[in-house]
């Protein structure tokens, strides 16, 4: 059993022989994400300060004029509609190669941000990414009202409370949300507690899928986005099994009572 520094500085001499390696004992930050530990509490607050800072500058992006607390346009709401129809495609000009290239840097670059501290930026990104092939004039506002977001926004925090290792699962889904008729799942991942209420806890991942198939019915986009997150939990509980932690049955909770019945 490899245990202690003394293994740990060896491993690290070995790196070194072949690779340029930076050393960070403290425990404070890895992979460009910082670790505030508060041991008393039993938690951890991870953060990137000063990432979306950097990457707008690196735009050239200027500060916004007027706060922006939406980060993608959302779908009107027709109350009192009988039908739900799938939302329309964009008509708008396509844009030049470098208008393309904008976009596909701006998915990249906030990417990274979205998956390691700031959910918020995962279904505008998502969509978003879905025309980066063929980009409109819509496209570029969207992106546009993106970083507008991303301007206004405080650094993202994300905490982590000590549990007792348990998978938990939230699934949810979008119906007729996107262009071409589909639909969009998502789904919260968290590690708590094995009993019937766990408290929730920080997103170990958190996903924004566009469903590929043509849902028929907001409930059958439900059941979707419950196979879609099951997928996903398999690995993770391989993962925790191999780490130590066995896994009870995983739950997974859904807001449709129809589909829940199923």
């Amino acid at each position: 059993m490899y245990q202690g520094r003394e293994h740990a500085e060896h491993l690290e001499s070995v790196l070194k022989l072949h690779y340029p390696v930076k050393s960070e004992w403290d425990g404070k930050r890895y992979i460009g994400i910082f670790l505030d530990w508060d041991y008393t509490n039993r938690k951890v607050h991870l953060s990137i300060p000063g990432y979306k800072e950097r990457a707008l500058k690196q735009f050239n992006y200027p500060t916004p004029r007027k706060p922006q607390h939406q980060p993608f346009p959302h779908t009107p709401v027709k109350y009192g509609a009988p039908k739900q129809y799938a939302k329309e495609e964009s008509t708008a000009p396509p844009l030049d190669k470098k208008g393309t290239r904008f976009i596909q840097q701006v998915c990249g670059k906030f990417l990274f941000l979205g998956r390691a501290v700031d959910s918020s930026l995962l279904v505008p990104i998502s969509a978003i990414a879905s025309q980066a092939a063929n980009p409109t004039t819509d496209t570029l506002q969207q992106a546009n009202q993106l970083l507008d977001y991303i301007a206004t926004q405080e650094d993202a925090i994300i905490t982590y409370s000590a549990s007792d290792m348990v998978l938990n699962v939230h699934s949810d889904a979008g119906y007729l949300n996107e262009t071409k008729a589909r639909s969009r799942a998502g789904g919260h991942f968290f590690l708590s507690s094995n009993n019937d209420n766990p408290p929730n806890n920080g997103a170990i991942l958190n996903i924004a899928h566009i469903i590929k198939n043509v849902m028929s019915s907001a409930t059958e986009a439900e059941l979707a986005a419950l196979y879609i997150t099951a997928r996903e939990a398999v690995y993770i509980r391989i993962i925790l099994d191999e780490l130590g932690h066995k896994q009870p049955p995983t739950p997974l909770q859904t807001d449709n009572a129809t589909a829940e019945g199923v």
